[in-house]
């Protein structure tokens, strides 16, 4: 907490340094004709770089620069949020015992009181921003020769020269996060040389093992001992510390659940520039998760999250995150998704060998991108590249020309080769050639700067529906290189390309509508946008592992993941923790009960992302009692949800039951009869339930029809029946031809009598 606290102060003090020390205040004294322009009024030793002098105007001039940063800060949670959760997080009744574990009491109340200072000073310093402010007399800001005094009370951490020690576990630290990073790395041994650098001492090597022993990565699961050195770390104001802090109070893995822990940590994560602590907070405050919705908060930090990413997609377009769901898995009648594709990927190889030029052209393009199960193999991509562009492949050219262009660790850039593939492939009208031909033309690589080649090249591959020409065009547009500046250009070919889940095509929407540019503006477009992005950053690939892990039936392993994973806001993640704790695979907690209270939890969090079994569920749980009191009426309201929003053929049928039986509502034949009626022509899997259920009401309404009126029983052929003649013929047929085989099959030959 000091440590962040410094983080403030260290701004304040810039702000004083190139400000003027008396803010608001000495604006009032310069109209009194009272002048220090020698400095002996100042009470505190610090250069102010002759400002004194200078008028009003010039002072808002000179600030509003960087008082536009300090807003980002002052809307941010970073104030207002951590002081309110400071002064309410002890209170909370779950955590009264361990409080005193995290938060001293006689620390708290003096930062608490430190925060209130400097929210009131630097609120009024932004002020300065705005106009009305410099006619405002208000006494209710702080004396900044006062706010300076306190700020300069805090101890300051000297610098000291780093020992030989810590420059060699730094370099150990460096080796082992290349090994990790690589997509071909030794893990083992990265892995080897982090357990080093943190006996050594190294904090970030540390807060590698701690996530790894978190997750049961390479390692033996430990949540123990990961809680242990988070919490260790985030003494000394360690962000990452404090981020899995955050996500543990969230998740109650490791400690029990507390909200309000988790946002104070996840708070200083997120000051401290940590991804996983942004990604969290922007999908608390864009769902209203524990706090408030509020769009430009989420905003904010997805914007964050968006621009680093983007920042680290190549050329293709950023690597496609892979998604299982383990309740399709289940549900799909035993067939094994993550099997089939495992095969299907043998049978393409078998045929690549034997020279089948597409299978080749497709394989390289999976190990290219990493998918299906295939994991990203820049070398094997190639092999198949180069098998197929031997044979005259246009398109494997043009690929070989993305690898060269963009270069890996396994494969130097070379403009010269993936200019020579780009021309052949472009010369056989190849748009994905035409596409990086034009990107040579427009950054000048292996020729000359011409941005109307690249202009002709993108539009000829982008006529052809390619994905990179749209995207360029759509960059040419929105930046006025080479053509005239139209957002609405620029909007339309961004466009284009998201619709093919291009990342930077994504996050160049997201900035459009955020600014209104070319578009009304749109703060919850723009944050779905950017939430889009931040969840294709390089930590999605966690999805994956925890689902490998989950084929491996380590179950606690892959439950712990996909719930770290599920506070960052991963809808799948959501639903695949919440199935886990559903069919009682998880055993990290105390049993069902507590399982079906935090599945439930999950579940709600899916459906309200739109996943319409998880909203089935929702109803289920409520229909049943599972982690909540028995109540039909809400069961119903989510089955309507699922029915009318998302069109589930299940939740139409639950609700047309519930109209025959009359729970939670009145109870109505004919519409019990419409609902199940829709959920027969919404999914072919349900004509059979479908028409077992209506024989059964038909049956049910000529009986109740005959103790009213026993002559309306001369009639029991009803409108269900006619509509659904063919099912009951079906049936009535079946049965018949099962007897005449039961009675007409083969007897035992008696044996004659001796």
């Amino acid at each position: 907490m000091r440590y962040q606290l410094r983080v403030i102060v260290s701004l304040a003090l810039i702000t004083l340094v190139f400000g003027d020390v008396s803010g608001p205040v000495s604006s009032s004294k310069k109209d009194k004709g009272e002048e220090d322009s020698d400095g002996e009024g100042s009470k505190v030793p610090v250069d102010f770089n002759d400002h004194k002098s200078d008028s009003i105007d010039d002072i808002v001039k000179r600030e509003r620069s960087f008082v536009s940063r300090l807003r980002d800060i002052g809307n941010s949670p970073t104030f207002d949020e951590t002081v309110r959760i400071m002064k309410a997080g002890d209170s909370d009744k779950d955590d009264s015992e361990s409080s005193e574990k995290d938060i001293s009491d006689d620390d708290s109340e003096d930062q608490v009181e430190v925060f209130e200072k400097v929210r009131k000073w630097m609120k009024t310093l932004m002020l300065l921003g705005h106009d009305s402010a410099l006619d405002s007399d208000s006494d209710e800001s702080e004396d900044p020769e006062e706010m300076l005094k306190l700020l300069l009370s805090l101890p300051e951490e000297p610098y000291v020269e780093p020992s030989i020690e810590e420059i060699e576990s730094e370099s150990i630290y460096t080796l082992g996060m290349t090994q990790l990073n690589k997509s071909q790395g030794n893990k083992h041994l990265g892995y080897k040389l982090m357990n080093k650098a943190a006996e050594m001492g190294h904090k970030g090597a540390k807060i590698i093992l701690a996530w790894a022993k978190l997750f049961g990565s390479q390692i033996d699961q430990n949540i123990d001992d990961a809680r242990e050195v988070f919490e260790n770390l985030a003494a000394t104001g360690n962000g990452e510390a404090h981020t899995g802090l955050g996500l543990m109070y969230a998740a109650g893995i490791g400690v029990n659940v507390s909200q309000p822990r988790a946002l104070i940590h996840l708070t200083m994560g997120a000051l401290a520039n940590s991804t996983w602590a942004q990604m969290a907070l922007g999908y608390r405050y864009w769902a209203g998760v524990t706090v408030p919705s509020a769009c430009d908060k989420a905003l904010y930090f997805y914007r964050k999250v968006a621009t680093k990413v983007a920042n680290e997609v190549s050329l293709s377009g950023g690597a496609a995150i892979q998604r299982v769901r383990i309740l399709d898995e289940h549900e799909n009648s035993g067939v094994n998704t993550y099997t089939l594709y495992s095969d299907l990927i043998e049978y393409y190889r078998l045929l690549a060998e034997k020279g089948d030029i597409p299978t080749q052209v497709g394989l390289g393009q999976l190990h290219y991108q990493g998918v299906r199960g295939v994991p990203l193999d820049i070398q094997k991509a190639m092999k198949y590249f180069q098998q197929a562009a031997d044979a005259g492949n246009a398109e494997a050219m043009a690929y070989l020309g993305k690898i060269y262009l963009e270069g890996s660790d396994s494969v130097k850039a070379d403009n010269e080769t993936a200019l020579k593939y780009f021309k052949k492939a472009a010369e056989l009208n190849n748009p994905v050639g035409q596409s990086g031909l034009g990107l040579m033309y427009l950054h000048g690589r292996g020729v000359h700067k011409d941005t109307n080649q690249a202009l002709k090249y993108f539009k000829l591959a982008a006529d052809q529906g390619w994905v990179d020409g749209q995207l360029q065009l759509g960059n040419m547009y929105f930046g006025g290189i080479g053509v005239r500046r139209d957002f609405k250009m620029a909007n339309k070919y961004y466009y284009l390309a998201s619709q093919s889940n291009h990342v930077l095509a994504i996050y160049h929407l997201g900035q459009m509508h955020a600014e209104g540019l070319g578009v009304l503006r749109s703060c919850p477009t723009a944050v779905e946008f950017f939430k889009t992005v931040a969840e294709r950053g390089k930590w999605g690939e966690q999805l994956m592992l925890a689902f490998h892990e989950y084929r491996q039936f380590e179950k606690n392993k892959a439950f712990v993941q996909f719930a770290i994973m599920a506070q960052l806001g991963y809808e799948i993640a959501q639903s695949n923790a919440a199935c886990l704790l559903d069919r009682g695979e998880v055993t990290l907690f105390s049993g069902p009960p507590e399982d079906y209270v935090r599945a439930l939890t999950y579940w709600s969090r899916s459906a309200a992302q739109g996943y319409s079994p998880a909203q089935v569920k929702l109803g289920d749980y409520h229909y049943y009692g599972l982690g909540t009191p028995v109540d039909y009426e809400t069961a119903a309201s989510h089955y309507r949800l699922a029915s009318e929003q998302q069109h589930n053929a299940q939740a139409m049928f639950n609700l047309g039951y519930m109209h025959e039986q009359g729970l939670g509502m009145r109870r109505d034949v004919h519409l019990a009869k419409r609902c199940y009626d829709l959920a027969a022509e919404t999914s072919p899997d349900a004509k059979v339930p479908v028409a077992l259920a209506l024989l059964k009401l038909m049956i049910v309404f000529n009986l109740e029809s005959f103790q009213e009126n026993p002559i309306s029983m001369l009639f029991p052929i009803d409108e269900s029946f006619l509509t659904n003649w063919d099912i009951y013929l079906i049936t009535i047929l079946t049965g018949i031809l099962g007897a005449v085989i039961y009675f007409r099959r083969p007897r035992g030959v008696q044996q004659p009598a001796n």
